[in-house]
């Protein structure tokens, strides 16, 4: 089994394509998208990385390219160590990743999540759909671009579009970030939002 130190040169022995990628905490590579599953799988069965703790992606910025970088943080249950593997998506306009699903059942959500907020489409998921936002959101809320205050968008559900008056709500921040005033005790302040303009679309109550 191959020590911590050494999973960088075990995985080029094996992928001469991966690089080291820089990092001030534990070992992390670089590899290309078309050889990601086959390194995490050779990670998994001959390194001893079997829990798949987290999968995410990058948005770098739409004035770089690759602009979208997904990553996997593995784990070791016998080791007790941690490494980083990375890969850039191949088109900028419609990023896209090999699903590592059929790798750890865990990745299901996780590449849902990762969709559903940066739009990266995971090829080969059994059930890639949206699983925070609603079916038909038309944005993608961690993307560079997103708002912080949200967008105005068209809601689907009745109750929610009736509370509002308009079926409009700047979603999903709703005004955020949200701040508390400086100097309050933070026992006593409520947080409020910065942008209140989403609040002041909606219908006051009868006892107000």
């Amino acid at each position: 089994m191959t020590e911590n130190a050494d999973v960088i040169a075990a995985v080029q022995g094996r992928f001469p394509a991966a690089t080291p990628r820089p990092t001030s905490d534990h070992p992390a590579l670089n590899v290309p998208a078309s050889e990601a599953i086959a390194l995490l799988r050779f990670l998994r069965d001959e390194q001893g990385y079997d829990y798949l703790t987290d999968l995410t992606a990058i948005d770098w910025s739409a004035e770089k390219s690759p602009r979208f970088t997904v990553v996997w943080h593995l784990y070791s249950s016998t080791k007790h160590v941690w490494v980083r593997v990375a890969a850039d998506c191949r088109d900028d306009a419609n990023p896209s990743m090999p699903t590592a699903s059929g790798l750890w059942a865990g990745a299901n959500w996780h590449e849902r999540e990762c969709y559903d907020l940066l739009g990266v489409k995971f090829e080969g998921h059994p059930d890639l759909r949206r699983i925070l936002m609603w079916d038909g959101y038309p944005h993608h809320p961690l993307r560079k671009e997103f708002p912080l205050a949200g967008l105005p968008t068209e809601l689907p559900d009745a109750e929610i579009a009736a509370e509002t008056g308009t079926g409009v709500i700047a979603a999903p921040m709703a005004g955020g970030p949200f701040v508390a005033t400086p100097g309050e005790p933070m026992s006593d302040a409520e947080p409020r939002a910065k942008d209140e303009a989403w609040n002041e679309q909606r219908p006051k109550p009868d006892n107000a």
